[in-house]
């Protein structure tokens, strides 16, 4: 007995060709999308948008340096060095912010080596009057063949550089993926770099100053005793809320 053979035509080669048909017409539809891509796959995840990062602030130190000569046989510094070394002080102040250390180097072997010493101990002196700390002093010794040979302070400061503007390469009217255009906050980046006080800021927040060890122990005395740690307020200083009706 023969097994009748049923055609496949209508219930399963049909929907075969139909899925192949729409399989081809979408592979078609790509291809003719793709042909609108540039030479060098774009691919949007590395695209970089953000101008901080296309224009980055080169941040360096530089070695900032001052020379006071003190003569053979003076007692100190004189009252136009010691003017000279504190405005110096105040530059390291403002772009150092303690972030490097005021190295002090001291002629030795000269005529004036003695002369030399004496004036570093007024500068020392001068330098805490300014609020610095031994902690942030070095001295050091050279060596110089000139019997006058100069007091050296120096220290690294930070110099923020800003990028070369005007690159104006390609034409936003033919972009099709309305990205930014390459130099799209190049100026703010490069007016940053120029206007900042302390390149070090760039880099990250300053060195915190020391806590007020003083208040602090009275602090923990109230804490542990129970008793309010907020400071007391005057009746001036005061204010009365009140609550609506």
């Amino acid at each position: 007995m023969r097994t009748p053979i049923t055609p496949r035509t209508a219930a399963g080669f049909r929907p075969m060709a139909t899925k192949l048909v729409a399989a081809s017409l979408l592979a078609a539809a790509l291809a003719g999308c793709k042909t609108l891509e540039e030479p060098g796959a774009h691919v949007a995840g590395f695209t970089i948008i953000d101008p901080s990062q296309r224009h980055p602030i080169m941040v360096s130190q530089q070695p900032s340096s001052m020379s006071v000569r003190v003569a053979r046989g003076s007692q100190g510094l004189t009252p136009a060095q010691q003017a000279k070394v504190a405005a110096f002080l105040e530059r390291y102040r403002a772009s150092d912010a303690g972030n490097s250390k005021l190295v002090i180097s001291v002629p030795s072997g000269t005529a004036n080596e003695t002369a030399a010493v004496r004036a570093v101990g007024g500068m020392r002196r001068l330098i805490n009057d300014h609020g610095f700390s031994d902690a942030s002093i070095v001295v050091e010794p050279y060596g110089a063949r000139d019997p006058a040979a100069p007091i050296q302070l120096s220290y690294l400061r930070f110099v923020a550089e800003g990028p070369e503007c005007g690159r104006w390469t390609a034409n936003l009217a033919t972009d099709y993926r309305n990205l930014p255009h390459a130099n799209f906050g190049c100026a703010q980046q490069h007016n940053l770099a120029a206007q900042v006080a302390n390149p070090a800021d760039l880099l990250g927040p300053r060195t915190a100053t020391p806590s007020d060890q003083e208040r602090r122990g009275v602090i923990m005395e109230k804490y542990a005793k129970g008793k309010p740690t907020g400071a007391e307020k005057g009746a001036d200083e005061s204010a009365t809320v009140k609550g609506a009706n």
